[in-house]
């Protein structure tokens, strides 16, 4: 759950810094066409970002997933070993 809540903190945190790096470029002191060209660059630059967030999101959760499964075919394997020896 931890890795979930930081993944969730990390995605707020770049889109606060888009939003803003967004209203900090509408009030900087360049003409229309320089900003329009420095917001697409940040945007282009934010959704890169936010792609390469996403792909580390999921390998985690792939890993993690896979961790589960190798503890749950382990423990389905212990409880199968303790119920033969049970049977006898």
């Amino acid at each position: 759950m931890a890795e979930d809540n930081g993944g969730s903190k990390l995605n707020w945190f770049l889109a606060g810094a888009a939003l803003g790096a967004g209203v900090a470029l509408l009030y900087a002191p360049k003409s229309g066409r320089d900003t329009r060209r420095l917001i697409s660059r940040k945007a282009e630059e934010s959704k890169e970002a936010i792609a390469e967030t996403g792909r580390e999101v999921y390998e985690r959760g792939k890993d993690i997933y896979e961790k589960g499964r190798k503890v749950a075919d382990e423990a389905a394997e212990l409880f199968e070993r303790g119920r033969k020896l049970v049977r006898g």
